[in-house]
C-alpha cells in the first residue's frame, strides 16, 4: 500500500510540475524575457512560495523549461537527420528545423538565450539571472548530442571520437550564432540562410563515408 501511495504522489507532483510548466510557457511566449515568477504564479493560478517550492527560483524554472524544449528540439533534429533523403538534404533539413523553430517561437528562444536583456532594462526582481551561466548547458548538450550522432554514422578515422565532438560543438556554435543574428535582423529568407550555412559546412562533409551499418549522415 505504502508503495502504491508513494507511486500515485509521485505521479501526481510529475503532473502539477507539468502543468506548471505550460503556465511559465505561455507567459513566455507572451512576455518573452520579461516573464516574471510572479506573472507565471498568477497564470497557474498560484502564490509564488508554491512555484518556488516547485523550482527553487527563476534559474530552476530556466533549466526545466530549458529542458523541456531542448528534448522537443533534439527529436525534431534527428527526425531530420533520420529522413529518407540524400547527405546534403539532411544537412539543410537539420539546419533549416533549428532556425525554423527559434523562428516559430521567438518569445522562448529569447527567454532561453537572453534572459537578461530586457529583464535589466525592466528592472524586474530577477534581474541578476546569469544568462551564460544558464545558457551554456543548454548549448554544450545539443553539441554533446550531435556529436554523438556524427560519431555513430560517419566514420571519420582516426580520433573520430574528438573529431565528432569537434563537430557536434562547432556545427551548434555555428548555427546558434547565426540563428540569432539573423533572427534579429532578418538580412536573407531562412531558405538562403540554410542554403549558406551548408555550403559551409559541406566541403569535409562531402568526403567522408558513412558508418557500415548506421542509417548515415
Amino acid at each position: 500500500m505504502g508503495t502504491t501511495q508513494q507511486t500515485d504522489q509521485h505521479r501526481s507532483a510529475h503532473q502539477r510540475r507539468r502543468q506548471l510548466l505550460e503556465a511559465a510557457d505561455r507567459v513566455v511566449l507572451r512576455d518573452g524575457p520579461k516573464a516574471s515568477m510572479n506573472a507565471i504564479a498568477a497564470e497557474a493560478g498560484i502564490t509564488k512560495p508554491i512555484l518556488y517550492r516547485h523550482f527553487g527560483d527563476k534559474g530552476g524554472l530556466y533549466r526545466a523549461l530549458a529542458k523541456r524544449h531542448t528534448d522537443a528540439l533534439l527529436g525534431a533534429l534527428k527526425a531530420a537527420l533520420d529522413a529518407p533523403a540524400d547527405r546534403r538534404a539532411r544537412v539543410e533539413a537539420t539546419l533549416d528545423t533549428y532556425l525554423a523553430a527559434i523562428e516559430a517561437r521567438p518569445q522562448v528562444y529569447r527567454f532561453l538565450m537572453h534572459p537578461a536583456d530586457d529583464a535589466a532594462e525592466a528592472q524586474l526582481p530577477e534581474q541578476g539571472f546569469d544568462v551564460g551561466r544558464h545558457s551554456a548547458p543548454l548549448l554544450r548538450r545539443l553539441g554533446e548530442e550531435l556529436a554523438v550522432v556524427i560519431e555513430e554514422r560517419v566514420d571519420l578515422g582516426p580520433d573520430s571520437a574528438q573529431l565528432a565532438r569537434v563537430w557536434g560543438h562547432g556545427i551548434v556554435g555555428m548555427m546558434h550564432a547565426a540563428g540569432d543574428w539573423w533572427l534579429g535582423e532578418r538580412p536573407c529568407s531562412r531558405a538562403q540562410l540554410v542554403s549558406s550555412l551548408a555550403d559551409l559546412l559541406w566541403g569535409r562533409l562531402a568526403l567522408v563515408d558513412d558508418r557500415a551499418g548506421s542509417p548515415g549522415l
